[in-house]
């Protein structure tokens, strides 16, 4: 197993960036994937921009814990919740 470090791509500050680590990310999977490994990723990852990394096929687990648990400080960890997996619903 292998965890991609999302942090560049939640910390890029334009669409551009945004998309260059998103498609390092994908390139990275596709890797791992091809020498055998099973991939999950995190770091950073938010309601706001995880979408996209669930969308990587290869991706079979994410850790966001840390996101639901800030956001359940503002809403309760319920609602929390049930935003996150709206945000994952791709």
């Amino acid at each position: 197993m292998v965890e991609l470090h999302t942090g560049r791509y939640c910390d890029a500050g334009t669409e551009e960036r945004v998309a260059h680590e998103l498609d390092a990310l994908v390139q990275g999977a596709g890797l791992a994937v091809r020498l055998g490994l099973r991939v999950h990723a995190g770091h950073g990852l938010r309601i706001d921009n995880v979408g996209p990394v669930a969308a990587i096929e290869a991706v079979e687990e994410m850790s966001i814990g840390h996101s639901i648990i800030g956001r359940a400080l503002q809403v309760g960890i319920e609602e929390a919740v049930y935003e996150m997996l709206e945000a994952l619903r791709v």
